[in-house]
C-alpha cells in the first residue's frame, strides 16, 4: 500500500507502494549514511540532512509535476492528450526521481568530483550519474523487483518503450532536444514523450524538480533564505509546442521567478557549496580516501572471499553498497590499529586533523577578471609550477607512483566556479521557454529586450584557490609570497 511520510520540507507526501518497495531495500537505505553536502556539516551544525530524504523529496516532486502537466494537458485537445502522458510514464517518472541518487559514493561529490579523478586518472570519465544506473539495477536484480514492477503495470522487457530503460535514461539526463528531423532522441520513449526527460535531469536549462528539492531542502538546513518558489512554478508549468517538438514552458510572466531560482543556486555555491572552509575540509577528506586507497589491507567486502579498494569499488555494486561515509570511522579505526607506519596511519591522521580543527589553510584566492575566464586553467597551472619551484614535494621527485599522477603534497590549487548553471551564457533567455496567457499551447523564447536590464552582464566567475596542507611549517610563508607574486602578475595582465 502506499506510505505518507511527514518531510519538513514538502509536509505530508504519499508514495505509490512500488516507490515504498524501492525505498525499503539496503540499496536505498545506503542513502541515510551520505551526507547531502558532503564536508558541509563540519561548517554548518544544520547540514545534517542526507541522500535519503532528498530522493523521497525529488521523487515526490517528480509526482507532482508530471500530474500537473497531465492535468492541463487534458483541457488542451488538440494536444492528443489522453496519449501523452499515461499512469505509466507517471510511475516512471517518480522512480527515476526518487532513485536519481542512488551513485553518490562517500561525501556526495567528494567521491565523484575530487576523489575518483586522482585514484582513477586514466580510467573512463565517471559520473555518480553512472553509478546510479548501475545500481538501479543492481537493486531491481537483488531485490527480485522487475515481477513486482510488472504488477504494477510496467514493460520491463523488449526494445518498445522498456521501462526500466526509460527510467535509466531520465536519470543520466536529457539531451539537448534539436536533433535532425526524424532522429530518436531516445530509447525508453519517442520523441513526442520527450519533454518527460526534462522533469528529474533537464540538461537543457537546468529547470528541474532535483535542484526544487535541494535549494529548498539546503537552505532549510544551512539556514539560508530561499527565494525561489518551485510549488508556484509547478502551477504555471506546460507543455506547449516549439517548432514541432514539445517541451515543458513555463508562463512568461514567470521569467523574474526562474531568475531568481538561478541567483539562489549561485548564492548557494557562493554561502555553502563552495564555501572556503568547506572545501579545505572535502579536500582533507579526498586525501585520506586516496591514502587508504594506496594501502593494499584496507579493502571494501561484499561477500565472502571478496574484496577490493576504494577506488574499485564504484565497479563492484555490492561493494558499492557498503561504501559510504562512514569510511572515515573505518579509517580511523585500522589506522589506529596499524602497527607500522603505513598509508592507511597517514589517512587516519587527517581525518583526525579534521575532527581537531586543524584544517588545511587558505594561501589566498584569485578572482579571474571577465576577460580572463577561459584562463583559469593556465593560472592554475602556473600556480602549481611556481609554487613546486619554492616548495618541492616530499618523496618521489618524478611526480608519480604506482603509474598514477601524484599531486604535491604541500599545498592544493582548486578552481571554485560561479555560475548560472550554463558556463557563461543566459539559461533562461538562451534556453527556457515560455508561452502566454492568450496562446498556451505554443512555447516560444523570451525577447532579449523584454529581459530585465538589472541582470548581470557575466554569468560566470572563477575564483582561483590555493590551499596549504603542511602544519606548522615555516614554508608556509614561502607559498603566500609566491601566491602573491603570481595573483600580481595575473591582476596587471
Amino acid at each position: 500500500m502506499a506510505k505518507v511520510f511527514n518531510d519538513p520540507i514538502h509536509g505530508h507526501i504519499e508514495l505509490p507502494p512500488l516507490l515504498v518497495k524501492i525505498i525499503d531495500t539496503p540499496q536505498f537505505q545506503r542513502l541515510r549514511k551520505i551526507k547531502q553536502l558532503g564536508g558541509g556539516y563540519y561548517v554548518f551544525p544544520g547540514a545534517s540532512h542526507n541522500r535519503f530524504e532528498h530522493s523521497v523529496g525529488v521523487g515526490h516532486l517528480a509526482g507532482e509535476l508530471v500530474k500537473a502537466l497531465r492535468a492541463k494537458q487534458l483541457e488542451e485537445p488538440s494536444l492528443n492528450s489522453e496519449s501523452l502522458i499515461n499512469d505509466r510514464d507517471v510511475l516512471c517518472v517518480q522512480i527515476a526521481g526518487l532513485c536519481h541518487d542512488l551513485g553518490h559514493g562517500p561525501f556526495s561529490h567528494v567521491f565523484d568530483g575530487m576523489f575518483n579523478p586522482q585514484a582513477d586518472p586514466n580510467g573512463e570519465k565517471w559520473e555518480h550519474e553512472d553509478a546510479s544506473i548501475l545500481m538501479f539495477d543492481h537493486l531491481v536484480d537483488d531485490n527480485k523487483l522487475t515481477p513486482v514492477m510488472n504488477e504494477y503495470g510496467l514493460i520491463t522487457e523488449g526494445d518498445n518503450e522498456n521501462d526500466l530503460v526509460f527510467i535509466k535514461e531520465m536519470i543520466k539526463g536529457s539531451v539537448k532536444n534539436d536533433p535532425p528531423l526524424n532522429e530518436q532522441l531516445y530509447k525508453g520513449r519517442n520523441n513526442e514523450k520527450s519533454f518527460l526527460y526534462e522533469i528529474v535531469a533537464n540538461k537543457q536549462n537546468g529547470i528541474d524538480v532535483d535542484k526544487f528539492d535541494y535549494f529548498a531542502r539546503d537552505c532549510h538546513h544551512l539556514g539560508i533564505q530561499n527565494n525561489f518558489d518551485h510549488r508556484r512554478f509547478i502551477v504555471f508549468a506546460r507543455v506547449c509546442n516549439v517548432d514541432g517538438q514539445l517541451h515543458i514552458c513555463s508562463r512568461d510572466k514567470e521569467m523574474a521567478n526562474l531568475y531568481d531560482m538561478f541567483h539562489t543556486r549561485n548564492s548557494l555555491h557562493r554561502r555553502a557549496y563552495q564555501h572556503r572552509v568547506k572545501m579545505a575540509v572535502e579536500i582533507m577528506i579526498k586525501d585520506a580516501l586516496l591514502k587508504a586507497d594506496q594501502d593494499p589491507h584496507f579493502q571494501i567486502k561484499w561477500a565472502k572471499g571478496k574484496a577490493c579498494r576504494l577506488s574499485k569499488a564504484k565497479n563492484h555494486m555490492e561493494a558499492y553498497t557498503n561504501l559510504t561515509d562512514e569510511v572515515i570511522e573505518q579509517i580511523l579505526h585500522y589506522g589506529a590499529c596499524s602497527s607500522t607506519p603505513s598509508s592507511l596511519e597517514e589517512a587516519a591522521q587527517i581525518i583526525q586533523r579534521i575532527m581537531c580543527r586543524d584544517l588545511y589553510q587558505l594561501v589566498g584566492e584569485i578572482k579571474l577578471k571577465t576577460k580572463d575566464q577561459e584562463k583559469a586553467e593556465d593560472v592554475t597551472k602556473r600556480l602549481k609550477t611556481e609554487l613546486a619551484k619554492v616548495i618541492p614535494k616530499v618523496g618521489k621527485q618524478d611526480g608519480k607512483q604506482d603509474g598514477k599522477q601524484v599531486e604535491n603534497d604541500n599545498f592544493e590549487v582548486k578552481v571554485a566556479k560561479f555560475d548560472y548553471g550554463k558556463n557563461n551564457e543566459d539559461p533562461i533567455r538562451n534556453y527556457t521557454y515560455f508561452y502566454s496567457k492568450f496562446n498556451p499551447t505554443i512555447g516560444f523564447k523570451i525577447k532579449p529586450e523584454e529581459v530585465s536590464n538589472l541582470l548581470p552582464e557575466c554569468f560566470s566567475e572563477k575564483h582561483i584557490r590555493v590551499y596549504w596542507k603542511r602544519r606548522n611549517d615555516k614554508r608556509l610563508e614561502d607559498a603566500k609570497k609566491c601566491f602573491e607574486a603570481v595573483k600580481k602578475e595575473v591582476e596587471e595582465n
